[in-house]
């Protein structure tokens, strides 16, 4: 994130609505640990690979991917379908990352 300029605090929603425009966001209490939260936008898998965890499920081609957003860890990780707390929505030290 050092190489990434922060810009005026926001809002929850206005961080939701910067991330439906295809913006990285955190929060100023995440500032220095490389945490931030993308949108990932939804997709139709086609082909199902053999053994995925598709094909073990039953699940069967096409399947239907909703969009949802996720969220770089300090660890480097990427956690899928991050959930925002109370704290979290009503926090207003959100930034969009640039």
């Amino acid at each position: 994130m050092s190489n990434e300029k922060q810009l005026a605090t926001i809002d929850f929603g206005s961080a939701i609505w910067a991330l439906k425009q295809g913006k990285k966001v955190a929060r100023s209490g995440w500032n220095g640990k490389g945490m931030w939260l993308i949108l990932t936008p939804g997709r139709v898998v086609n082909n199902i690979e053999p053994n995925s965890f598709y094909e073990k499920c039953g699940f069967e081609a096409p399947v239907t991917i909703t969009s949802h957003i996720d969220m770089n860890a300090a660890d480097g990780s990427m956690v899928v379908g991050w959930l925002a707390s109370q704290t979290d929505m009503l926090a207003e030290d959100w930034f969009v990352l640039e």
